[in-house]
């Protein structure tokens, strides 16, 4: 689905999963400082938009999500998991309650899969799971922002910012009153220094909720009865995860920054050493230089010096081995 603001002077597009919206409008480190600073806002409509109504909406999704469901309070921001029966992660959802629908934003490109799965486990409930991603879209305002939000927008907010769900409808009008606009290379840039994990970035087929640091902030451990517990409990309780997230500092006079999949091996064994991890997402940080997060092995050592292909790479530890 491609955005209105994609029109907006400078807007350059983004690519891979982030189609359909602007990567940034000109000024990468320009659009970053803002957002740090508080201010413009990030169009974030490529993303998928699903609601849950029904007096049964919150005690339903309680059974099928990592997250405590049965007590969230009208406006309280939350995230959960949908995992396999193996406890790998297949769907990531950002929510909050309105006190009559509960809304999820989540990656582009799984929305369609996500009601399927929500569909076929309805049974007997009193839910309805609507896509409303064409007529809903999400923007980001950065923490800190003081911008006024419209009436009736539904708002989930966290420590980060502001999530809201405005309809589609008004994305130019809002974006005439709440710039500067930023793009989504800007809002990456500060997710990446924040260590926070990103579905289809940091994780992958096998990938477990410990190994990306989801433990607590996405998976409440006092809960049980949904796919894929059994396996968050027993890694919990009487072991540890294959893998561990860690933070990379970069080589700043490399060109090019290491992509996705980027293998990780040990300075000292050279580029034909042993692969101990791989690149999940790189960036340049208007303050950090060129940074990025990382799944390595839990057994390579926290303070070994590391390359990414051929770029040297300092490792700071996100998920304890």
């Amino acid at each position: 689905m491609k955005s209105p603001l994609l029109s907006l002077p400078g807007a350059v597009a983004a690519e891979g999963r982030d189609e359909g919206v602007a990567a940034h409008y000109g000024d990468l480190f320009r659009e970053q400082r803002a957002l740090a600073d508080g201010r413009g806002f990030v169009d974030l409509s490529h993303r998928g938009v699903v609601a849950v109504t029904g007096d049964d909406r919150l005690s339903w999704l309680h059974l099928l999500v990592t997250q405590h469901m049965t007590d969230l309070a009208p406006g309280q921001a939350t995230e959960a998991l949908i995992l396999s029966a193996n406890g790998h992660i297949e769907h990531a959802l950002y929510l909050v309650d309105d006190g009559e629908t509960v809304w999820a934003h989540v990656e582009p490109g799984t929305r369609e899969e996500l009601v399927a799965y929500l569909e076929s486990m309805k049974f007997f409930y009193r839910v309805e799971v609507a896509d409303r991603t064409d007529d809903i879209a999400v923007v980001h305002l950065p923490a800190g922002s003081i911008a006024e939000v419209p009436e009736g927008v539904v708002v989930r907010e966290t420590p980060h910012g502001r999530d809201l769900f405005l309809p589609r409808a008004g994305l130019e009008a809002f974006a005439g009153s709440h710039g500067p606009a930023a793009g989504v290379l800007a809002y990456e840039a500060l997710r990446v220094e924040a260590h926070r994990p990103r579905l289809g970035f940091e994780t992958d087929h096998r990938t477990i909720p410990h190994e990306v640091g989801l433990i607590g902030s996405a998976v409440h451990l006092q809960k049980g009865c949904y796919r894929g517990q059994e396996t968050v409990a027993r890694v919990q309780n009487l072991g540890k995860p294959p893998r561990r997230l860690v933070f990379l500092h970069l080589d700043g006079s490399e060109v090019l920054l290491p992509g996705h999949g980027t293998p990780l091996r040990l300075a000292a064994d050279g580029e034909e050493g042993r692969q101990l991890g791989f690149v999940t997402s790189s960036v340049r940080h208007h303050e950090l230089g060129p940074i990025a997060l990382a799944l390595v092995k839990r057994n390579v050592p926290v303070d070994a010096p590391l390359i990414a292909g051929t770029t040297a790479a300092a490792q700071e530890t996100v998920v304890e081995p």
